[in-house]
């Protein structure tokens, strides 16, 4: 069974996707309703999975000055209320950056409690199933470094048996580091088939019509992400995203 760590902030006004809220017409508050939207789709795909969910929280100390009241757990904590079956394990984050968090988590996960595999992933990308999170598992028996890329060469999942150097290991490409780092440990190293994350609003304008098309198409889809973008009637026309 694979730990599956999912890297969560709290998702308040103006702290999660800056990127986002700056260049397209969603406002702040909008951006972290999203953020928890996708945030509770991420770990309901992991808690319906053969994986094991792990929330991991960044804690006031790691957060900017101007968020230092808020209490991380909680924030998270009330997202996930009454989207999982079950309380979800939660630990806090150690780190200064998103490089040390991870391999921090994914080194004492190996390290100190002895899992066979671990696998990191972000909360920003909607479309991760069940499916996908199992076909990870499975390739993770043969591969101890099994990476999903995203756009412009960052990733969604990086799964691993064994650890590895985790600094400055998602700097960009990070697909193309960390597959480095993975052959410098002498890892084989395997590839999921490529899933958008949405940090920005080319991301949103990606993610935005498959969703469209799915829910059209009547399949699977990420239904927190899918509700929130309908109400919101959220829609890619001539290239740009508008809102009703």
């Amino acid at each position: 069974m694979t730990t599956v760590s999912v890297l969560a902030d709290p998702p308040h006004e103006g702290l999660v996707l800056p990127e986002l809220y700056e260049t397209g017409p969603l406002s702040p508050a909008e951006a972290a309703e999203l953020y928890a939207a996708m945030l509770a789709d991420v770990c309901l795909a992991v808690e319906r999975s053969g994986g094991e969910l792990l929330v991991n929280y960044r804690p006031a100390e790691l957060l900017p000055d101007e968020y230092a009241d808020i209490d991380g757990e909680s924030a998270v904590r009330s997202v996930l209320e009454g989207v999982l079956e079950e309380s979800p394990r939660t630990e806090v984050q150690v780190g200064s950056t998103f490089a040390a968090r991870a391999g921090n988590t994914a080194t004492h996960l190996l390290e100190q409690e002895g899992v066979d595999s671990v696998a990191i992933v972000e909360p920003t990308a909607p479309l991760i199933s069940r499916t996908h999170i199992d076909s990870a598992a499975m390739k993770l028996r043969h591969s101890p470094v099994v990476l999903g890329p995203a756009s412009d060469g960052r990733v969604h999942y990086t799964g691993l048996t064994e650890p590895i150097d985790f600094e400055g290991a998602y700097e960009s490409p990070a697909v193309e580091t960390l597959a480095w780092r993975g052959r410098d440990a002498g890892h084989e190293v395997d590839f999921l088939p490529m899933l958008p994350t949405v940090e920005t609003s080319a991301d949103l304008a990606t993610v935005v019509p498959l969703i469209r098309a799915r829910a059209a198409a009547e399949r699977i889809v990420p239904v927190h992400t899918a509700t929130w973008i309908d109400d919101r009637d959220l829609r890619v026309e001539d290239g740009s995203l508008t809102m009703g």
